[in-house]
């Protein structure tokens, strides 16, 4: 009897394991459905402040752009602050496919009562979107690469001289500015492997297309 028992409480195992890998699979579909269409709303939301002029002007000699919709205290990596993203490499007039990647620091500098952030970052030189995408790319750690943060609501900054990267930024919260020495930015190689959501990605190649 004891042994029948062991045997069913096994198969129980198995099957709930069964079970809950579609379910997982499909919850991991649903957490990069949103996550693009969230990075489709923040290029919206550039293109309509006040210092879209600047970025446009940027975004048409760029050679990538990476998309942070929500970066938050106590994110999903590093033990910090932190937030997902997506990253798309220039192809002649239009975008690569989103490619998922992760950022995450013990500190962005985050003043207090800061909720969350989104970012756009307007990659301009080859070196830094080859750091980029050779993993574990470390922002005042890789030599000479530099980084300039253009602010929303910046109306009087059509002067910004671009660096290797510029950072659009737009904060709820009490805001101060942000800093982004000794942040990370990696790839989510398990969600890269996974099928891409085609629409989702199509509608955000489309937003970026319809202005860089």
């Amino acid at each position: 009897m004891k042994t029948y028992f062991s045997a069913l409480a096994v198969a129980l195992a198995l099957a709930a394991g069964v079970a809950s890998g579609p379910a997982q699979a499909e919850a991991n579909r649903a957490d990069r459905v949103e996550l693009l269409r969230n990075a489709n709303t923040t290029v919206t939301n550039l293109k309509h402040d006040p210092s879209f002029d600047v970025a446009s002007t940027m975004l048409k000699n760029a050679r990538a752009v990476y998309i942070v919709p929500k970066l938050i205290k106590a994110g999903f990596m590093f033990g910090g602050e932190g937030g997902e993203g997506v990253l798309l490499v220039r192809n002649g007039h239009s975008w690569s496919a989103p490619k998922f990647y992760g950022m995450g620091s013990a500190s962005f500098g985050l003043q207090i009562g800061l909720e969350q952030a989104q970012l756009v970052f307007i990659i301009n030189s080859e070196r830094a979107l080859k750091g980029i995408q050779d993993g574990n790319f470390k922002i005042g750690g890789q030599g000479g690469i530099t980084v300039a943060t253009l602010s929303a609501g910046a109306e009087g900054a059509t002067t910004l001289k671009g660096g290797d990267m510029v950072v659009w930024t737009s904060a709820t919260g009490a805001y101060g500015g942000l800093t982004f020495n000794g942040s990370i930015i990696k790839a989510d190689n398990e969600e890269n492997r996974a099928p891409l959501p085609a629409k989702e990605a199509a509608e955000l190649r489309h937003n970026l297309e319809t202005v860089w």
